[in-house]
């Protein structure tokens, strides 16, 4: 979105436009259109206010009410981080004393509205000049300009010292290349990223759920966020933030907390069967969750629990097993064949199997439906018939 447009949505005529695309948007493209064009808007900004509707509507999973008078991109709302997510950890900072923060790359502005929302004045910085208009377009929108300053600069060129906290997203993406993987490649660059900490001591650095363990800063705590079932970030806390060595996270249902190397005890296939959160997986506290339902692994290095009993937990989903049995194409065939299975869940965890093909060559049919989990049992390939839920 250009400069221009963003100014011009947000004047009464723009106001006008966005408030008819809320209430037309859900329709065919073209008549939605049409019947902003027919209402006096120009061709131009009926497309920008259909764009930023449609946008609402999409933001709406991240940001709830708020998202209908926010302004987004595509890409932006892609990386925003969910409001859930920005809310605990903005309660997070302030409860640490912090009433300043450097927001380093601040996006569209969701950690830092909701930073400000608790009193915390944020001085938030984006490289791309555009992403910045729309992060105080949307500091006025909240009724929050008065505590958020956001500035076009280059991270890097912060005097962070100057602050209480700093919270940096870098960017993981790359114009033309997709999504970054190595942290060497992130803006701005991981060295300077992993720095702030020795400058500023209450340092949080959102991240890839995927980071490597061993980019932990010393003494900080690892945490890695679910929010319904869906890892959504890692964050590294420093300094007088880090409460323990790893966390998972599981917004509105609890916390785990450990040291991530502890090792869980391994046994047989029980009677029930425990698909950790990747929240959990990730953190590394396998053991730790199997701990709080006495449960055990079947493999030393598959992140799968077991039981005997059913224990409730909100750490995993839990499943019947119904039958255990090496992997055979030709017997599990049968087996569901002699079970009229027709519908099947498939989980794996160090298979090399292709689920979709798999349904395909085990020929389906029935009117039944099962769960089937491959994996490996004391090191050789199994699976197990869950009942379905």
């Amino acid at each position: 979105m250009t400069p221009e447009l963003l100014a011009l949505l947000q004047t009464p005529e723009g106001m006008a436009a966005l408030a008819v695309a809320a209430e037309v948007g859900d329709g065919e493209p073209l008549a939605a259109a049409s019947a902003l064009r027919a209402r006096g808007f120009g061709a131009e900004l009926a497309a920008a206010a259909l764009t930023q509707a449609s946008l609402r509507r999409r933001a709406a999973v991240k940001f709830g009410p708020d998202a209908t008078r926010m302004f987004f991109t595509r890409h932006g709302l892609e990386q925003a981080t969910r409001a859930v997510v920005a809310d605990r950890r903005a309660a997070r900072l302030a409860a640490s004393g912090a009433r300043t923060l450097a927001d380093l790359g601040c996006g569209l502005g969701s950690d830092a509205l909701a930073a400000a929302r608790l009193g915390i004045q944020v001085y938030a910085v984006e490289a791309d000049p555009d992403t910045a208009a729309l992060a105080a377009a949307n500091a006025r929108a909240a009724g929050l300009a008065d505590l958020i300053t956001v500035t076009c600069a280059d991270a890097t060129s912060v005097e962070v010292e100057r602050f209480d906290a700093v919270f940096a997203d870098p960017a993981r993406r790359q114009a033309g290349r997709g999504r970054v993987f190595d942290p060497k490649s992130y803006s701005p660059p991981w060295d300077f990223v992993a720095g702030l900490a020795a400058r500023v001591p209450r340092t949080v650095l959102k991240l890839a759920p995927g980071i490597d363990h061993a980019l932990l800063p010393p003494g900080a705590e690892g945490e890695w966020v679910s929010v319904g079932g869906d890892l959504v970030e890692a964050a590294f806390w420093c300094g007088p933030l880090a409460r323990a060595q790893r966390r998972a996270t599981l917004v509105g249902l609890g916390e785990l907390t450990g040291s991530g190397r502890e090792r869980a005890p391994v046994g047989p296939v029980g009677a029930w069967f425990y698909d950790p959160d990747p929240a959990v997986v990730r953190s590394h506290l396998i053991a730790e969750f199997a701990a709080t339902v006495g449960g055990h692994l079947a493999d030393p290095d598959i992140a799968y629990v077991y039981t005997d009993d059913p224990v409730d937990t909100p750490f995993a989903r839990r499943l019947a097993v119904t039958d255990v049995l090496p992997f055979s194409l030709k017997r599990l065939r049968a087996l569901l064949r002699d079970r009229g299975v027709g519908t099947l869940e498939i989980r794996k965890r160090g298979s090399a199997l292709v689920p979709d093909q798999l349904r395909k060559d085990l020929r389906l049919a029935g009117p039944n439906a099962a769960g089937l989990v491959l994996t490996k049992v004391d090191g050789a390939p199994a699976a197990l018939l869950t009942a379905h839920s």
